[in-house]
């Protein structure tokens, strides 16, 4: 069974209009920003840009990516949490998950007295909110159907959204209102993913490339539904059925997966749909819109720039849940290079030890990670990252090297 049709866009739209809905600061903006610089500023990170992004200090040389860390969306949805705290002292605070994918952030809310909704078997909790509570929506945003229930209970809501997500609910709407799927290139289990499905009718979830070739596949040879089901169960729509809702399709993405992967997926629906029902006919069948965020695809282009130097080691920081980290770790292993992906300084456990996150599995340990001799290392971080985190790997690194 299909699921049916909700106009979410006005219902933003009305939402929007609420006394009990924020979508902008309180006016605590210098406040705000003052707080974040002090705790997260870095005078050596400035310093480093300064210098063309290069430092050097004993056997090391740092190559420091041109686009890294704090990305205008996160640093928005960061001082609005801190605008909220000042807006309502006396209020009990909500946030509906982390505001962004950084332990350190995440852990200074918590100590402002900012609480998490609970997660009880794998499911949010909300009914811990009471009427008159003050709840944050992060920087991903939130489904229609938690903001729907927070409404219900009369909490009021603040809305760190970034505008570049607001952006992909915009394309599934469209599609909806055409009766399209959405296919969406994420993660299933993101948060981000998760509030964009929630606006589309229907929505198929791929993963990467390998996935949306087989969906391609069965677009246009068909084959075995059962297995088809099985593959995307947790990925799609209730109801779905691959032999009626592939034959209009509109593609979207989660904003923080790699560039080139969603260039590859877009072209690749279009030559199939092109296939399929002739060039005269495409727009009757497919939309695409390209809705990777600007600060995403620059600090991707920032790191190819960055692997053309010729380094011995690779420093990827931010939290192991972000996934436009995750991604800046694939393009330094694509390249062959020795890297390691970490979340903070303390997982440079010694000269001869380092923790961290390999692609697709568990925290490790690896031991011989530091090369002996003159090393050009090259250091990059998520957009979850404050500079302060960058400047403490640094520190850190430079000090075992050179000790």
């Amino acid at each position: 069974m299909e699921t049916s049709y909700i106009d979410t866009q006005s219902w933003r739209r009305e939402l929007q209009k609420s006394e009990l809905y924020y979508r902008r600061g309180f006016g605590h903006t210098e406040e705000a920003e003052a707080q974040m610089v002090s705790e997260y500023h870095s005078p050596l990170i400035q310093r480093i840009r300064q210098q063309n992004y290069q430092y050097n200090e004993g056997r090391v040389t740092i190559h420091l990516a041109e686009a890294f860390g704090f990305c205008w969306g996160v640093e928005r949805a960061v001082a609005m949490a801190y605008e909220t705290r000042s807006q309502f002292p006396h209020h009990r605070i909500w946030i509906t998950n982390e505001i962004i994918h950084n332990p350190l952030v995440n852990e200074r809310l918590r100590q402002m007295e900012v609480e998490f909704i609970p997660v009880v078997d794998g499911m949010k909790d909300f009914s811990v909110v009471q009427k008159g509570e003050v709840v944050i929506l992060p920087a991903f945003g939130a489904s229609y159907q938690e903001i729907s229930y927070l409404q219900s209970v009369g909490a009021t809501i603040v809305d760190t959204t970034c505008p570049w997500v607001s952006k992909v609910w915009n394309r599934v709407e469209k599609h909806k209102k055409a009766d399209f799927t959405s296919i969406i290139h994420g993660k299933y289990n993101h948060e981000e993913t998760i509030a964009t499905s929630s606006y589309a009718k229907r929505y198929l979830i791929v993963l990467n490339l390998t996935e949306a070739e087989y969906v391609a596949n069965y677009i246009l040879h068909g084959g075995d539904r059962e297995e088809f089901l099985g593959k995307f169960a947790k990925a799609m729509s209730p109801g779905f059925d691959p032999d009626r809702d592939l034959e209009r399709i509109g593609v979207a993405n989660q904003t923080t997966m790699l560039k080139s992967e969603t260039e590859a997926i877009g072209k690749l629906f279009e030559r199939t749909m092109m296939q399929k029902y002739g060039v005269e006919k495409l727009n009757e069948h497919f939309l695409a819109f390209n809705t990777i965020c600007d600060a995403t695809q620059e600090r991707q282009d920032a790191m190819v720039k960055l692997l053309e130097h010729d380094l011995d080691l690779v420093i990827v920081i931010g939290g192991f849940n972000s996934s436009n980290t995750t991604h800046l770790q694939e393009m330094a292993k694509e390249k062959g290079l020795a890297s390691f992906h970490i979340d903070s300084a303390q997982r440079l456990l010694s000269r001869s030890e380092i923790e961290h996150k390999p692609l697709h599995r568990d925290v490790t340990r690896t031991k011989g990670w530091l090369p002996a001799g003159n090393i050009q290392v090259g250091v990059t971080s998520g957009a979850s990252t404050p500079d302060r985190i960058v400047e403490e790997v640094i520190v850190r690194l430079l000090e075992l090297a050179n000790t």
